[in-house]
């Protein structure tokens, strides 16, 4: 099968922070060995973008950010004999892009790769030390993931599953990181039992998502901790048992109130905020774990009460992701059987020359569950 692919694209790039994203055209990449190409049908506005946008998490520029797509395979780079990926599937792209090489990788501890921390997510670039993304004239552009604010992206064959037909091509571009690093919080940072209790601060794309997961791995109770009543409610929809609005009420004692004195067994913390950590922390029993999973921005710090985490054998484990390989074709399972609602989660749809008022819209809180940019409008 054979796809005609235009030699230029559109794409939203950061070349300035003062100036944010603007949409122009760029080179159409290509793979190389052990990557594909995908048609993008749609890519999701996620937190940590905006880290980089502002300016608060420095990378390379300039640079095309989105690192959570759906697409369809339209080129398929040499290296993949022993993998069944083929132009025209339709996929699923995650952000955390394993290279399968390095010692983490072959302990299967896809979330600590050592290339994509220090190739992607410091110097912008794919494994082979370079980037797929370069301007018209040939000046290289970095890559944030996959850079999938654009037409077309390159992926790694290590970060993409394939998904069946049943799965929404636009809605679905959630699965590779809002819905995998929910399902990571949950099965690999918490690895929580049936019949535990749970607290989830801040209700947005990840943590609605933590929402369903923990509810399909048997959560009796789970607790869901915002600032804004209408995420409250939405977060129920989805199967929150109770809901706080931390705006309103102590964190601690709603939380006690609503467990007998007791607390939460987990608490996910989705932000990654100075103010949600503390909400976690507070909701927390004595023995419980603290799953943080937001990214702050740039170097920022939490305080913990030493002496109440070592008297009350309290842990707090971080989480980052998901091990890509193993758990996204899990989370697109899920979703295909209805476990996630990832259909629920998307709110709102936006052109690709919209993405900066998406990213503006998210940055003041506007957005609820997940926005994406829709290729088709």
């Amino acid at each position: 099968m054979s796809v005609q692919i235009p030699e230029t694209m559109r794409a939203a790039v950061l070349r300035d922070v003062d100036k944010g994203l603007e949409v122009g055209e760029i080179r159409t990449p290509h793979p190389k060995a052990g990557e594909v190409l995908v048609k993008v049908s749609a890519c999701g506005l996620c937190h940590s973008d905006l880290h980089v946008i502002g300016g608060a998490i420095a990378f390379p520029k300039p640079a095309v950010l989105g690192h959570e797509v759906a697409g369809e395979i339209v080129e398929v780079g040499p290296g993949n004999e022993h993998n069944d990926l083929a132009v025209g599937q339709h996929v699923a792209g995650a952000f955390l892009m394993p290279c399968g090489q390095c010692e983490a990788c072959a302990e299967g501890r896809d979330d600590l790769c050592a290339p994509f921390f220090d190739l992607n997510r410091i110097q912008g670039k794919l494994y082979d030390g370079t980037t797929r993304l370069a301007d018209l004239d040939g000046t290289p552009i970095a890559m944030y993931s996959m850079g999938g604010l654009a037409e077309y992206c390159v992926i790694p064959s290590t970060s993409v599953a394939v998904v069946p037909d049943a799965i929404d091509p636009v809605k679905g571009a959630i699965l590779g990181c809002a819905a995998m690093t929910a399902y990571g919080a949950v099965r690999r940072g918490a690895d929580l039992r049936y019949g535990e209790t749970v607290a989830v601060v801040a209700t947005g794309g990840v943590g609605s998502n933590i929402i369903q997961i923990s509810k399909a791995f048997g959560a009796k109770q789970t607790i869901a901790i915002d600032v804004a009543d209408d995420k409250l409610e939405a977060a129920r929809a989805l199967g929150a048992t109770d809901v706080v609005n931390s705006m309103n009420e102590n964190v601690h004692d709603a939380v006690f109130a609503l467990t007998g004195g007791r607390g939460v067994d987990v608490a996910f913390e989705a932000l990654g905020r100075p103010q949600t950590w503390n909400s976690a922390l507070d909701a927390l029993r004595d023995g419980g774990r603290m799953v943080p999973i937001g990214l702050g921005a740039g170097v920022q710090t939490a305080e913990v009460e030493i002496n109440r985490t070592v008297r009350r054998s309290q842990s707090i484990i971080g989480n980052y992701g998901a091990r890509t390989r193993q758990d996204l074709p899990e989370v697109v399972r899920m979703a295909a059987e209805g476990s996630i609602h990832y259909q629920d989660i998307v709110t709102r749809k936006f052109s690709l020359d919209q993405a900066g008022e998406g990213y503006e819209l998210l940055k003041a809180g506007k957005i609820q569950g997940r926005g994406v940019v829709d290729m088709s409008l």
